[in-house]
Order: structure tokens, then C-alpha cells, then sequence
């Protein structure tokens, strides 16, 4: 008899601590439910109606919206911009991070205040970094240095906000890599260094085969944050000059919002969602196959 209330109240006790847990949960699974879930799946119902977002009356096109963004040429231009800006961003944050990474990966008092002083751009707001830089091309460059502006010209403005990129998330990148270099083995530098093996060899034999995951993590990261890039552009030209800065996402806000063409924006936040899931797992798979090649 003893026994069995024992093993109840037990049972009542995880069952209470249960009830606890998910009493915490509960908040933050309401709001995503609503901010994220519901709106959502609403949105994949909007994608096939020809709604404006205003009035409450649509009528279903079918998949009308999703053919019109194959043959719209400011989504053409404007998906192209992205793909140069992912190009950019992902290459030179991933080799300016590999490259801080390894200059001050070892433990030293001024490699750890380095790190600190490398990260700190990335704990600023992607409006503030932009604002800043915006500032410093056009107020600084220009009118001190009489250095073109490069957010003012059509050629150069997707690698003058790719610099904005890589000045704020290079020391993102550069932390996961030095945390891959520290679970290098020293005894395999020093066995390769009594060979007489070179730095170069050592890099390309020992270091880089080792920290591929930490490569697989950064450039899959920086793929995805590339592809959805909306703030830099916003913040630093507004998509100017023209329409040279336009970004998917920009045309995402524009149909959804100003031009009251919500099933057609709909429509491409979908097409883009599932090209930035193929384009992140497609690579992120080659790469964890490269893993084990190494």
C-alpha cells in the first residue's frame, strides 16, 4: 500500500512538473503560432488569388501569379542582384573570417581582445551598419577623399553594399572558425613541421580537411542570409540607383504592400522560400559530401 502512493505521488510529481514546463512554453508557442504559423499558411492561400491586400473581397487565380513571376522582367533583374550579392557576401566574409581566424586563433591576451574588437561590428543593427557606411561613402569618401561613391553608381553598388556585408559579418565567420582551428591537433602541425612540410601544405593537408564543418556552417549560413537579404539594401540605397539594388526580398515588400498586388507578392515569397531551402540543403550536402572525402 505504501508502495503504490509512493509510486502515485511520484507520478503526480512529473506530471506536475510537466504541467510546469509547458505552462512556460505556452506563451511563446501562442505568439508563433500567431505571428508565424497562421500567417503562413494564409499566405500559401493568398499566392493562388488575385487579392490587393486591401479590400476583402479575391477571387482565386489558380497558379496565374506564379507563371506572371517567370515573365516579369523587374524579378528577373532583381533575383539576378541577389545572386551577386550572395556571391559576394558568401566568399569574401567566408575568406576574410578564415583568414582573422587563423592570424588570432591562439589563446593570447591580444588575440582575445582582437576577437572582441573583430566581432563588435556584428552586434550592430544591419540598419546602423548601413546608415554608417552610407555615410562614410558619401560624406567621407566623396567629399574628403574624392573617392566615388560606389552606392551611386549602377556597376558598383552591389559590391559597395557586399563591403557593408563583410565589414559587420566577418567576425560572425571568424568566430566558428577559430572554435573549428582550436580542435586541430598541435602534434599534427609539429609531425608535419619535422617532415619539413610547408605552411602552405600544412594548410591545405591538415587545416582546411579538418575545419570543412566549420566551412559547411558558414557558407551555408551566409548562402541563406544572402539569398533573403532585405535590410542592407533597404537601408544603404532603397534599392536605388534606379532599380540596380533590388533584391528579391525588396520585391516581395513592394508587391505585398505599396503596389497592392498581395497574391502576386505571395506568390513570390513562396518561389522564394523554396529556392532558398534547395540552394541551402543542395550545398550544405555537397559540402558534408566533401567532409568525408577529406
Amino acid at each position: 500500500m505504501l508502495e503504490r502512493r509512493v509510486i502515485a505521488r511520484r507520478n503526480l510529481n512529473r506530471a506536475w512538473a510537466a504541467f510546469v514546463d509547458f505552462s512556460f512554453l505556452l506563451p511563446t508557442l501562442i505568439i508563433f503560432t500567431v505571428m508565424i504559423v497562421i500567417p503562413f499558411f494564409m499566405g500559401g492561400v493568398y499566392a493562388f488569388t488575385d487579392w490587393n491586400g486591401m479590400t476583402a473581397d479575391f477571387n482565386f487565380v489558380g497558379f496565374d501569379n506564379f507563371i506572371r513571376v517567370f515573365g516579369e522582367r523587374r524579378i528577373a533583374n532583381a533575383t539576378w542582384h541577389t545572386l551577386q550579392f550572395t556571391l559576394y557576401q558568401t566568399v569574401s566574409v567566408n575568406v576574410v573570417g578564415l583568414a582573422l581566424a587563423m592570424a588570432i586563433h591562439q589563446a593570447t591576451r591580444f588575440n582575445r581582445m582582437l576577437r572582441t574588437v573583430f566581432f563588435l561590428p556584428f552586434m550592430c543593427s544591419i540598419v546602423f551598419a548601413s546608415f554608417i557606411w552610407s555615410y562614410l561613402y558619401r560624406d567621407v569618401g566623396e567629399e574628403i577623399f574624392r573617392v566615388i561613391n560606389p552606392l551611386s553608381r549602377m556597376n558598383t553598388v552591389i559590391p559597395g553594399i557586399a563591403l557593408i556585408a563583410l565589414w559587420r559579418d566577418a567576425g560572425y565567420a571568424m568566430i566558428i572558425y577559430i572554435a573549428a582551428l582550436q580542435g586541430v591537433p598541435d602534434t599534427l602541425y609539429e609531425a608535419a613541421m619535422v617532415d619539413g612540410i610547408g605552411p602552405v601544405r600544412r594548410f591545405t593537408k591538415i587545416t582546411l580537411p579538418l575545419i570543412v564543418p566549420a566551412i559547411t556552417v558558414n557558407v551555408t549560413l551566409y548562402l541563406g542570409w544572402g539569398l533573403k537579404t532585405y535590410d542592407y539594401v533597404m537601408a544603404a540605397t532603397g534599392g536605388g540607383p534606379g532599380s540596380a539594388s533590388e533584391t528579391i526580398a525588396m520585391l516581395v515588400y513592394y508587391y505585398t504592400f505599396p503596389w497592392n498586388r498581395t497574391g502576386m507578392g505571395q506568390a513570390f515569397a513562396l518561389l522564394m522560400m523554396v529556392g532558398i531551402v534547395f540552394a541551402t540543403q543542395g550545398v550544405a550536402r555537397l559540402l558534408r559530401t566533401r567532409e568525408v572525402e577529406m
